[in-house]
């Protein structure tokens, strides 16, 4: 198994065991895959949850430029949510799974057909 499969199997972990999902696996790889190298990167591979300028991030480049949305008011409760949803005490907030997730929840699974 390579590292990426490994980085999935730990972001399918995060969502049923945090986030109370069942991933769908083809969804998650995609979205991994869509993150680029960021994954391998300590820092880059999680959000910090309470750091307003990694959320504003967060919407400008995923929301935004990749899921195609309009800037709104909805677009940052979205990520309030997600965020709770994964637990906001919990430290390593992985990429992949808070774009899994704001990909599920403005139904764009679409954008990675």
């Amino acid at each position: 198994m390579g590292k990426r499969e490994e980085l999935i199997a730990k972001y399918a972990d995060d969502l049923k065991n945090k986030c109370g999902m069942t991933p769908d696996m083809d969804l998650l790889t995609k979205v991994t895959i869509g993150c680029g190298p960021s994954i391998y990167n300590d820092d880059a591979s999680t959000v910090a949850g309470s750091q307003k300028s990694e959320l504003e991030t967060v919407k400008e480049n995923f929301l935004i430029k990749k899921l195609g949305l309009k800037d709104g008011p909805e677009l940052m409760d979205a990520i309030d949510k997600v965020i709770e949803t994964y637990g906001k005490s919990e430290r390593n907030k992985y990429r992949a799974v808070i774009y899994y997730m704001l990909t599920k929840h403005f139904k764009k699974e679409s954008v990675y057909s």
